[in-house]
This record gives structure tokens, C-alpha cells and sequence, in this order.
């Protein structure tokens, strides 16, 4: 054994690793032996890391306005816990979860431990996660607590400890499997070797029982509900929804009517079945509860009160996460069970009771004092870190108050062994279990989610704190059986329209991403052919890079005309802030993948972690370069969006979300054609300019190769237009584009009619062919003469200098890409209104009195 890998065990904490000699424990011999020939443990680190990001694991942290969004943390020494001393633990998490099953059932029915003294009044209907109007709800079945979380720390005698209960939307799972994944990628053999039990039965337990809480559980429709991309546990959410194969909502993909709750999917709205929420209980329906609330859905708990919707878990399950419950734990124990519970909990002390209170305020010093309802700013006070003034505050509080604060006795977590370098360190550690209700009782993942604190001393030990996490191994001496039966609970589904499991928002989110990444790219490509026209062995002439940089801004970018060339072209790659800029069409579209991480496979979230890495790098890269090749710090990104672009190609189904996709990246490739045209083709210049300009043109749009080998080397306006207007064999045409919209707009849900009318976009986009197909190249590349006066004078056959007292121009050209410009705008509206758009406003009757507590 390296001696750097043993430390000295701590004095009063339990070391799950060493004894109170300094001596391996049993358990860990077997993996510390392997770790311990493994030289390259920081290469393994690193690769750990990078599956993570390349997974797009991330842990959001609030208030770091920097970087709001971390790569999840990942140790990689694990929690190895004895698959005998996991046996016995089981036994007590699994009647805990039975307990409080059976006290939610009671808190919303009888209320008997009230009405026979086992627990104050005042502990319950004071407490701001007691929810009146969830009287009477009952999920059907045996259990109203359908998923149940647990935090346990080691106790200095080595035993098990509970900490509190988490109800309302247990936070962890999604995690823990990734890290499990994680790990048996980074140590496949050790793995293994190891016995590890497995976690994919939990999951299978939980959507098996999710199913089952529908009416037609063959026929279920269960989505995921989450707060959205800012949440602390957003890759969870998108995690589990996609390991699960439900769709993931947000509540503005959800709406009421007729006393069902329905999805707004592509072509219309479907019904749903079960909620699994992620949204706390008072944010859940701004209507009944908190009404300045936009994560919930409005009348949500009226559908729920009608018995159309299970919500798991259930509203008003964030009662049992109430800390003063563990004061009274034995006696509701005693009352409901008939027996004490094997796994005990911390000591408590509620100071809504007389003599609680008085002992508190007597020990405040070695008391950890807790408010009894979690929420942001409202956290746990150890109070020997207070002077005196401070302690005075402290229990002036108390005293003004004593409802609303528990103490409990300050706790020294069990040590577990993390990676500190290439060393060993004590940490201290907590563990999340989970069980999920099933057919007869609850089903226990074998571990769970350990956190390690960022100190050997850490008070805190969470990951908005700077946690570490652990993968959690339950160990046995023989391989695990896997049992055919996990599948037996889960009833077989019929495949469903494919529109059913894509919430309209996923779509916007998509055909937005495909828009902002060909934007993005368009705008790239352009921007490199500037800097090579500038920079080049023959530079451009002042005509044609006045009419580059006019192509530029035509894209909507503003700028001072009273910048150098090179300071606009450097804003407009690096400058976020600036609408249509490289950095802001990139942040966009990294906004609408996270929007629509679910559907994204792995391999394609990592090429889009290479674009961000790359937008983040650019500003350095770009002063480095602007005097010798600016254009060659842009080629990585154009190939990530080359690499983007041929990955969702070629492994997104072709479902109405890949076609939405492809939607907005045609509909603004059209655009950009557009646009390039009109800034490089309209304008009329003598015969070098304007064969600079259309070459150009030509290398912007990729095509450059292809023209010189059709027409060997001869540049003209006509063949140009001919090439990039109407080539149906050029992907980069504009007929090529608008013709696989049409493709894409056949496919596409559409109302059920009797007439075999064209619908409002097809027609928009027909228009637009017939203008492409039908206008001469010949009249579109003649020139005309505009006299100061306005006059036109008669076309020209061929360039020519332009006066000083005239200017040249193709109108027709720009006649025809101006109106096919409009339908193009037109066509995004119609495909808004008809396939996003389903706004509704809500507005609260009656306020809810407990929401200024």
C-alpha cells in the first residue's frame, strides 16, 4: 500500500475506511489493493471529468454570476459499504418509508396523531408545507409516498444516523446513476471485480410504478415536470426523463381545460396521466398557492382534487420533510407501527415546546439551530461559530418565533477516503438513499448518493457548498443475480404518435437551435472570407471591401461607421451584447440545445461543449491573431458546426423534432442566401470587383469548387446566380432549400380537413418558388443605371465603371430577393402561429394567507 494513501484516523469522527488503530478495514481491502496499482489515477480523474461534461452532467450554483453552471464533481475513491451492514440498514430505511407513507395518508385523512396527542396541532397546521386544500387526496393504491429520500451520516461509534427526510421532490437519483456510469467506465475491471450491486432496478421499479398510477397504465402518458434549465438539478431532470423515456415539461408546456391536464404538443394538446414533479409544492399551482409562481401550472391542484391527475410525489407531501417530526418520531412510531424504529435519528428539540425551548436556550452554545421550513437565505446556524452578539440575536429570534426553529446537537460526519491530488484525505460524508413505492412495499436502491465535504472539518456538506460526490457501492462476495422479474410490474405499452411524447416548446427550442447554429455559421463563413479578402496576397480594392462590410451589415448588425474595418469585424465575432454577433448567435443556440437536452445524444453535447469551449477561447485568440490570420481562429468553429450539423443528421430520429430542426436551419440558410446576394450581387462594380465579389459569394456558400469545375475558372454574375439560386443538386441553392421546407412541411401535423387546400405556409412557400423558378437569370444579372434624379436608364449588357454621378445596380435582382426575403419571414410566423404558439394567462382568485409566512 502507498504510505501517502493512509492518514491517521480522526479523533471523535468514525473513519469508514481506517479503524480507531489506523488499520484497513475488511470492505476496503480489495479496492484500495486495486487503486493502489493503478499508476495513472489522475489520467482516470481526467477522464472521469470528461465523460461528465460530454454528458453535459452539470450542477447549477446559485449566485455565481460567472459561471452559473459547474461539470458535476465526481471523486473517484467510492462509498464501499459490506453488502451484511447494507442489509441491516435496508431493513430500517424500508420501514421508515412505510412510517411516513402512512403518516402523509393520515396528516391528509383522519389526522388521528393529532386528534389522540401523538403530535401537537401546532406542529402541523404551522408548519408552511401543510397544505389545506390537499385534504382528502389519495393516490391510488397502497402508497401516497411514492418516492422517499434519507440522509445518513456515520455516527463515532460507526453506526447509521438519520439526518431528515426529503418528500416534496427528492433530488440525487439521476445523479447517482451517472455516476455509476461514469465509474464502471473508468474502472471497468474493478468494477467488476467488486460485486457492485446494480442501480438499474430502482429505476425500473419507478417507472413501473408511475405507469401503474394511470387508469390504463397500457395506455399511460407520464411526463416529468422541472422548473427549467436554471434549476440547481437540471441535468437530472433531463437525465431521468430520457433513461425513463418520458417526456420532460416545463409548466408552460401544460395547461388545464376541462378538468384534465394536457400537454401542448405539436399537433394539439394530450392528455396527461402522472406528474412526476420536480417543482416544489408551493410553486405547483399559482392559482391555489403561490401566486406569483411561473413554474407551476394554473388549476392544477383542482384536477388533481377531481381525481384526473396523480402527482407524484403527491402536493403537500413537503409536510413530512417538517424536522420537528423527528422529535416525535418514536411516539408516531409506536401509534402506527406498534414498535420502535431500527434506525434512529438525530436528537431534536422543538422550541414550539415549553421545556424544548428552555433547554435550548440553556445549550445554546453547542446547539445547531434550524428553521423548520427550508427556502433560499433561510439555512442552519452553528452557533458556537457566534460571538455574543450574535448568540443574542440567535435567541432573540427563537423567542419572537419558537415555532419556527428545531436545534439539534452539532454532529461530526464519518470520514470516508476522497482524492486530494494524487493523495488520500479524510472527508466528511453524507449519504442520500432512495426507495420508490412498489406493488407491496417499497424497493430500496442498493446505496445511493454520497456527498463529501469540501474540508476535512466541513460543517456543510452540500453541493451548492463545494461538495464532492461519490458513487456508492454495495459489495458482496458473489456477482449479483439479476432477476427476470424486474421487468414483470411494468405493463407492455403501445407505441404512440410520436407527436404525443415532444412538448411544442421542444420544438420551438429546436427549430431555434437549428436557425441560431446556421446563423451562426453562415454569418462565420462570410466573416472568414472578410478576413481573407483583407489579408490576402492581392489585397481587395477599397470598392469591394466597402461592399463586404456592407454585406455584414446588412445582417442587422450596427455598428459605428466611424470604426476601422478591423475593430467592426472584432466586435462583431466577439461582442455578445450585439445583436446577430458570432458570440451572440452562439449563446443562443447553446441556450435552445439546453432546452432540448433530452433529445440530444451524448456524442452530439459534446461537439456542442467543443463550441463552447471555443467561444470562450475566441476573444484571446482573436487579439493574437488580428495581424498576421484572423480567419484561421474561426475554423474551429465553423467545423464544431459542421460536426453539429452532420451528427443531428445522422443520428436524430426522423421524428417532428428533427424535422423542426432542419426547419429553422433551411428556413435561415434561404435567409442567409439571401442576404449574401443582396449585399454582393446587387451592386454593380467594374469587371475585377465584380468578379472578386461574386467569387466571394461563391466561397461564403461552400460552392467555389463546384463552380470552377462546371464553368472552368469563368466568372460571371449569371452562372453564379445560376449555381446558388437554382441548382437543385447544390444543398447550399436556395430552390434546394425552399424545396426540402416543402418536404419537411408535408410532414409536419397538420389539422384534419376535408379540403385539399394548400395550408397558409405551403402557399407563402410556393410563392416564393415560383418567383425563384420563373424570373430569367438573364434579367436578373441585367444591370441598371439609377440617376441621381431617380431615373432608371436602359440595362447594360455587360459591367462597366460606375460614374461618379450614377449608381449601379441589378433591381430586378434586388426585387426578387427582397419579396422572397419577406415570404421567408412570413413563413417563420405561420409556422410560430400554427405550431408554438398556445399562450393562455392565469390570474389567482383568492390569496393564499400562508403565502407571506
Amino acid at each position: 500500500m502507498r504510505p501517502d494513501w493512509l492518514y491517521p484516523p480522526s479523533s471523535g469522527r468514525h473513519d469508514d475506511m481506517l479503524t480507531a488503530d489506523g488499520d484497513l478495514r475488511a470492505h476496503w481491502l480489495e479496492i484500495l489493493d486495486s487503486l493502489n496499482g493503478l499508476e495513472d489515477i489522475p489520467d482516470r480523474q481526467q477522464k472521469a471529468l470528461r465523460i461528465l461534461r460530454d454528458d453535459g452532467a452539470t450542477y447549477n450554483i446559485y449566485g455565481d454570476l460567472n459561471q452559473q453552471s459547474t461539470t458535476w464533481n465526481l471523486d473517484l475513491v467510492p462509498n464501499v459499504i459490506g453488502s451484511e451492514e447494507w442489509a441491516e440498514v435496508e431493513s430500517g430505511l424500508l420501514e421508515r418509508a412505510e412510517l411516513f407513507n402512512l403518516v402523509l395518508r393520515d396528516i391528509y385523512g383522519e389526522r388521528s396523531l393529532v386528534r389522540n396527542g401523538v403530535i401537537p396541532p401546532e406542529a402541523l397546521f404551522c408548519h408552511r408545507g401543510f397544505l389545506r386544500a390537499c385534504h382528502g387526496i389519495q393516490l391510488p393504491g397502497e402508497h401516497d409516498l411514492i418516492l422517499h429520500a434519507v440522509d445518513l451520516i456515520r455516527e463515532p461509534s460507526g453506526g447509521f444516523l438519520v439526518l431528515g427526510d426529503r418528500t416534496q421532490s427528492p433530488s440525487g437519483a439521476g445523479y447517482a446513476l451517472e455516476n455509476r456510469t461514469v465509474m464502471s467506465r473508468v474502472f471497468p475491471s474493478l468494477f467488476r471485480d467488486s460485486h457492485v450491486h446494480r442501480l438499474s432496478a430502482f429505476f425500473q421499479r419507478l417507472r413501473a410504478k408511475l405507469l401503474s398510477l394511470s387508469p390504463d397504465p397500457a395506455q399511460a402518458r407520464v411526463a416529468l415536470l422541472t422548473p427549467g434549465p436554471h434549476n440547481e438539478t437540471y441535468f437530472e431532470h433531463a437525465y431521468m426523463a430520457n433513461y425513463m423515456g418520458f417526456p420532460l415539461v416545463q409548466s408552460d408546456d401544460l395547461m388545464v381545460r376541462n378538468g384534465r391536464l394536457w400537454m401542448k404538443s405539436l399537433d394539439g394538446l394530450k392528455r396527461v396521466d402522472v406528474l412526476l414533479r420536480r417543482v416544489d409544492d408551493w410553486f405547483c399551482d399559482p392559482v391555489e398557492l403561490r401566486s406569483d409562481s411561473r413554474l407551476g401550472v394554473p388549476g392544477l391542484l383542482e384536477v388533481v382534487r377531481a381525481g384526473n391527475l396523480v402527482v407524484a410525489n403527491p402536493l403537500g407531501s413537503g409536510i413530512i420533510e417538517n424536522p420537528v417530526f423527528l422529535k416525535y418520531l418514536p411516539q408516531i412510531a409506536r401509534a402506527l407501527l406498534g414498535r420502535e424504529l431500527r434506525l434512529p435519528s438525530v436528537n431534536t428539540w422543538w422550541c414550539g415546546d415549553a421545556e424544548d425551548k428552555q433547554y435550548v436556550l440553556a445549550n445554546l452554545k453547542d446547539m445547531v439551530i434550524k428553521p423548520v421550513y427550508r427556502k433560499p437565505g433561510n439555512m442552519s446556524v452553528r452557533a458556537c461559530e457566534l460571538d455574543q452578539n450574535g448568540l443574542q440575536q440567535l435567541a432573540q429570534r427563537i423567542e419572537q418565533d419558537p415555532l419556527q426553529y428545531v436545534a439539534q446537537p452539532y454532529l461530526k460526519a464519518g470520514h470516508l477516503p476522497a482524492l486530494d491530488g494524487s493523495q488520500l484525505a479524510p472527508r466528511p460524508s453524507v449519504l442520500r438513499s432512495f426507495a420508490v413505492a412498489s406493488a407491496e412495499s417499497y424497493t430500496l436502491m442498493p446505496g445511493g448518493l454520497t456527498r463529501s465535504g469540501a474540508e476535512e472539518n466541513s460543517f456543510v456538506i452540500a453541493n451548492q457548498a463545494g461538495a464532492c460526490s461519490k458513487d456508492t457501492w454495495v459489495v458482496d462476495s458473489e456477482p449479483e443475480r439479476l432477476l427476470s422479474s424486474e421487468h414483470a410490474e411494468e405493463p407492455v405499452a403501445t407505441r404512440e404518435a410520436e407527436s404525443i411524447s415532444l412538448p411544442s416548446r421542444v420544438g420551438e427550442n429546436l427549430f431555434w437551435m437549428g436557425r441560431y447554429a446556421e446563423r451562426a455559421e453562415s454569418t462565420l463563413r462570410i466573416l472568414r472570407t472578410t478576413f481573407m479578402q483583407f489579408s490576402s496576397e492581392s489585397p481587395a480594392s477599397p470598392v469591394v471591401k466597402t461592399h463586404l462590410l456592407q454585406a455584414l451589415q446588412k445582417m442587422a448588425i450596427l455598428l459605428p461607421d466611424n470604426l476601422p474595418a478591423d475593430q467592426q469585424l472584432e466586435r462583431w465575432v466577439r461582442d455578445g451584447t450585439l445583436s446577430n454577433s458570432i458570440a451572440s448567435n452562439l449563446n443562443s443556440m447553446l441556450f435552445c440545445a439546453d432546452q432540448a437536452k433530452e433529445l440530444l445524444s451524448s456524442d452530439t453535447f459534446r461537439i456542442i461543449n467543443d463550441i463552447r469551449d471555443a467561444l470562450v477561447k475566441l476573444p484571446n485568440e482573436l487579439n493574437n491573431s488580428l495581424g498576421s490570420a484572423p480567419e484561421e481562429v474561426l475554423d474551429p468553429l465553423v467545423t464544431a458546426l459542421m460536426a453539429f450539423a452532420g451528427l443531428t443528421q445522422e443520428s436524430m430520429n426522423r421524428s417532428f423534432g428533427w424535422r423542426f430542426m432542419e426547419l429553422g436551419r433551411r428556413l435561415e440558410r434561404a435567409q442567409q442566401i439571401n442576404t449574401a446576394i443582396r449585399g454582393l450581387l446587387v451592386p454593380v462594380v467594374n469587371e475585377n470587383e465584380q468578379n472578386r465579389l461574386a467569387e466571394s459569394l461563391l466561397l461564403t456558400l461552400e460552392t467555389l469548387i463546384s463552380y470552377r469545375r462546371r464553368y472552368r475558372g469563368r466568372m460571371s454574375v449569371q452562372t453564379s446566380l445560376d449555381l446558388i439560386l437554382l441548382d437543385k443538386s447544390n444543398p447550399r441553392s436556395l430552390l434546394y432549400q425552399l424545396e426540402t421546407i416543402a418536404e419537411h412541411l408535408r410532414a409536419l401535423p397538420h389539422p384534419a380537413t376535408v379540403l385539399h387546400e394548400l395550408s397558409d405556409e405551403e402557399r407563402t412557400l410556393m410563392q416564393a418558388e415560383v418567383l425563384i423558378k420563373l424570373t430569367p437569370l438573364k434579367e436578373l444579372s441585367s444591370e441598371e443605371e439609377t440617376s441621381p434624379s431617380g431615373q432608371q436608364n436602359a440595362p447594360q449588357e455587360q459591367p462597366r465603371q460606375t460614374p461618379a454621378n450614377a449608381a449601379l445596380q441589378r433591381d430586378k435582382l434586388l426585387s426578387a430577393m427582397t419579396r422572397c426575403h419577406q415570404l421567408m419571414g412570413a413563413l417563420n410566423d405561420q409556422i410560430t402561429d400554427k405550431y408554438f404558439d398556445h399562450r393562455e394567462a392565469s390570474q389567482q382568485l383568492v390569496r393564499n394567507s400562508m403565502e407571506i409566512l
